[in-house]
């Protein structure tokens, strides 16, 4: 059987994982809102896994600099050559 990751898991777990890091930072969602320039809720449906942009991710990803590891990993995935579409 395959061992398939969905959009949803991954949505809860970068969720999960901004809310472990805004508090490890004593940050409330509200601040953390107002660093990136966003909306409480928006930092509140994103860490609920609800649906997000793209700019929100890498805004959050660049807060706690994970932009950089996230880059080096699609480097990593461009280079590897073995990309195969789900479509």
């Amino acid at each position: 059987m395959l061992d398939v990751v969905t959009i949803k898991e991954v949505k809860v777990k970068l969720g999960a994982l901004c809310k472990q890091e805004r508090q490890r930072y004593g940050m409330s969602q509200e601040d953390l809102a107002t660093a990136l320039g966003l909306s409480r809720f928006t930092i509140q449906k994103f860490e609920n896994g609800k649906n997000a942009t793209i700019d929100t991710v890498l805004k959050i990803a660049n807060h706690f600099e994970w932009l950089d590891p996230f880059y080096r990993a699609l480097k990593d995935l461009e280079a590897s050559k073995d990309i195969k579409s789900l479509y």
